[in-house]
């Protein structure tokens, strides 16, 4: 999406489905993703998160690494910071799906974790897959271009902060327009 404010993201690999993850989905999370993906296919899911924001982002949420592990090259990013990635802290958000009429879907969760899981620095660096790269706080969304999918995770993420026990929606569009549906 050229030059709208986006979150990082991209799709499953192949090597997600067998990374070294420290520590496994939380429960919750784990329950949430279950009801509509394999524990196979959510634990990918939540390892290309992982990934992505790594390679994306240079953000690592992760945790020491206790011995010496060599990843495969996606996953590079973590061995070089000495870190194995935690799929453990994560809570998702929301999930949202695309129109079924539009020529590139996409089937998205997206998690939050605290950054006190970040291993080693909390600086942004972009591997120049986004621009213009930023923390941003929650008020300063009106003086950004958004996309309307990257405006109902914020407000769902406002939600979560209020009520972490809230049931998870997720934004589904159909030919009749956009639905919010709990899953």
């Amino acid at each position: 999406m050229p030059s709208k404010y986006v979150f990082p993201g991209g799709r499953v690999d192949p090597t997600d489905g067998y990374a070294p993850l420290a520590e496994e989905l939380n429960d919750k999370t784990r329950s949430v993703m279950t009801r509509v993906l394999t524990e196979r296919r959510a634990r990918a899911a939540a390892a290309a998160a992982l990934r992505e924001t790594a390679e994306e982002t240079g953000l690592i949420l992760g945790k020491p690494a206790e011995d010496a592990c060599t990843f495969k090259a996606p996953w590079a990013p973590f061995e070089a910071a000495g870190a194995q990635p935690n799929a453990a802290p994560l809570d998702v958000i929301t999930r949202a799906i695309t129109p079924p009429r539009r020529p590139r879907r996409f089937d998205a969760w997206f998690f939050t974790c605290d950054v006190e899981h970040v291993h080693g620095p909390v600086d942004l660096t972009s591997n120049g897959e986004l621009e213009d790269l930023r923390w941003v706080g929650l008020s300063e969304r009106d003086t950004l271009d958004l996309p309307i999918a990257t405006q109902y995770v914020i407000g769902e993420l406002e939600a979560w902060l209020k009520d972490p026990a809230r049931p998870v929606r997720y934004l589904k569009s159909t030919r009749s327009g956009p639905r919010v549906e709990t899953l």
